[in-house]
């Protein structure tokens, strides 16, 4: 299967910037926020984080989206190999990092933590999917983590709102 993100330098959704339908990241955002509200759907809010993130990975399997869960991610500092417990929660299609949180709000340390994620793995978007809102998509956030020459109006690291899937 040829990876989604194989069109890394496509337009992205950012303040005031249209998703371009036609980008195969857009898509692959399209069809994990899909799967994210059929589980809230299912199951509303209020369980634990990894409830939703254990029926996410069976939406995006039934989907046939690969993804890796509880991904390692280890730093390099000053040369030194340091593995610390960082755990991407989701990586679909080595492309974009999903983040599930089942939190009363999302803070600035959520947004920083994936956008960090993103940084270090060298992905391009990511996703911070909060499972504990009446509708599931007040709860999602998009992250790009590309140069500010790469799309339209925002710089690096900035949120995107989000419209249905």
């Amino acid at each position: 299967m040829v990876s989604a993100c194989s069109n890394r330098h496509s337009p992205c959704s950012s303040h005031g910037v249209t998703l371009d339908p036609t980008d195969a990241v857009t898509q692959l955002t399209e069809q994990i926020i899909g799967a994210a509200i059929d589980v809230h759907r299912h199951l509303g809010p209020g369980l634990l984080e990894s409830t939703y993130q254990a029926c996410l990975e069976y939406e995006l399997a039934q989907r046939h989206v690969p993804f890796r869960a509880q991904l390692t991610l280890p730093i390099t500092y000053r040369d030194v190999f340091i593995d610390r417990g960082y755990r991407i929660d989701l990586l679909v299609e080595n492309c974009v990092i999903v983040e599930v949180k089942a939190v009363e709000t999302l803070t600035p340390l959520c947004a920083a933590q994936l956008i960090t994620y993103l940084k270090l793995k060298g992905c391009a978007v990511g996703l911070l999917l909060n499972f504990n809102v009446a509708v599931l998509r007040h709860g999602v956030r998009r992250f790009t983590n590309r140069p500010a020459a790469q799309h339209s109006s925002t710089a690096a690291g900035k949120a995107a709102p989000m419209g249905g899937p």
